[in-house]
């Protein structure tokens, strides 16, 4: 169930710094790139900020620590991030998701939601994607995956669903059907604890969690569980936020597994600070406040904000100031979520963007 004739896009840049990387020395083709923190021959902290898919078959992932990497595959090219030259690639691919659609959302580096539904409905929003995917493989040189539905929410989860270089079409009378087979983790927060609370009630796929009653839900997940529920029943509702009226920037990673690691904390938010500064400045937007999320287990989240003297889009200062914020949560205690956000933008925005609610 939707509203009204919505067709959303999701635009999803594969493997995206370690794809930049291979585009910038066709010499990595076919290697594990892992681009984040260097590993120092396995003792170094930080990071994995992302890796192509060649590395991920050892079992590497975005956000793990940079020493698990490395004793996963000791023979990868390790890369530093280079976000200046991401975000000159960025801005070419956003160029060209810009002049395909009325309403755009960038919310991240390499992702965006498109708001297409002047196509002229979901055969022609399909073909529309299919070019899409080729203009930026013609001037780019790298892939995307493209999710089309009838709402945010499942037209990312439809992205990941063909991951790389896919293209998945979700039609309006399809939604439900084709949520409930997949994996209840498929939603975007839920990671790995709350999957395995949910799963101790029997909730394996979006189908089961469909089925159950929403206050059994809410009790595993708290207020979003009501959210959750809602796309599970295949009710998706978000719209894409344009420029105008946006209030704030956020975005947050759940790890795979908790964890208490400052380093691997720190590292993490560094990077995400770093990601929506680029968002931030991609806009030609400065911020005052800063805003850090933890999420610990059973969804106890803490929120801390900072604001800054004076507007300001500079790397450096938004990066520091998320890092004070963090200092009080590297104890013991492990983390599932962190998320950064930038708000009292300057600009005359007035919505937030964001991939999830920022929920606090």
């Amino acid at each position: 169930m939707t509203t009204g004739g919505r067709i959303v896009l999701h635009v999803d840049m594969d493997s995206f710094f370690a794809s930049a990387e291979v585009r910038r020395n066709p010499s990595l083709a076919g290697k594990p790139v892992i681009v984040g923190a260097d590993p120092k021959g396995g003792a170094g902290r930080g990071v994995v900020s992302t890796c192509s898919y060649e590395a991920r078959r050892y079992g590497v992932r975005s956000g793990m620590p940079i020493s698990r990497a490395f004793d996963l595959c000791p023979h990868g090219v390790y890369l530093p991030v280079d976000r200046a030259y991401y975000g000159e690639v960025s801005e070419a691919i956003m160029a060209i998701l810009s002049r395909h659609a009325g309403r755009i959302e960038q919310v991240s580096i390499d992702e965006a939601y498109l708001d297409v539904s002047d196509a002229g409905g979901f055969p022609a929003a399909g073909a529309l994607a299919a070019a899409i995917k080729r203009e930026i493989r013609e001037t780019t040189g790298l892939t995307c995956s493209v999710g089309v539905a009838p709402g945010k929410a499942v037209a990312k989860i439809a992205s990941d669903y063909q991951k790389p270089d896919g293209l998945t079409i979700v039609r309006p009378g399809e939604v439900a059907g084709f949520l409930a087979p997949l994996p209840v983790g498929r939603i975007p927060g839920i990671g790995k604890k709350t999957g395995e609370d949910l799963r101790q009630m029997g909730v394996l796929t979006i189908g089961d969690l469909a089925r159950r009653d929403v206050q059994e839900v809410i009790a595993v997940m708290g207020r979003p569980g009501v959210r959750v529920h809602r796309l599970a029943r295949g009710i998706d509702d978000d719209e894409v936020q344009g420029r105008e009226g946006c209030k704030s920037i956020s975005r947050e990673t759940t790890f795979d597994v908790d964890t208490a690691d400052p380093a691997v904390l720190a590292g993490t938010l560094a990077e995400l600070a770093d990601d929506v500064t680029e968002t931030l400045r991609a806009e030609r937007l400065r911020c005052r406040t800063v805003t850090i999320k933890v999420r610990y287990r059973g969804f106890v989240t803490h929120t801390r904000s900072k604001t800054l003297p004076r507007f300001t889009a500079d790397p450096a200062a938004i990066r520091q100031a998320a890092s004070g914020l963090l200092a009080p949560f590297l104890n013991s205690e492990p983390v599932r979520l962190i998320g950064v956000r930038l708000s009292m933008l300057e600009g005359g925005r007035t919505r937030q963007t964001s991939i999830d609610e920022f929920l606090s």
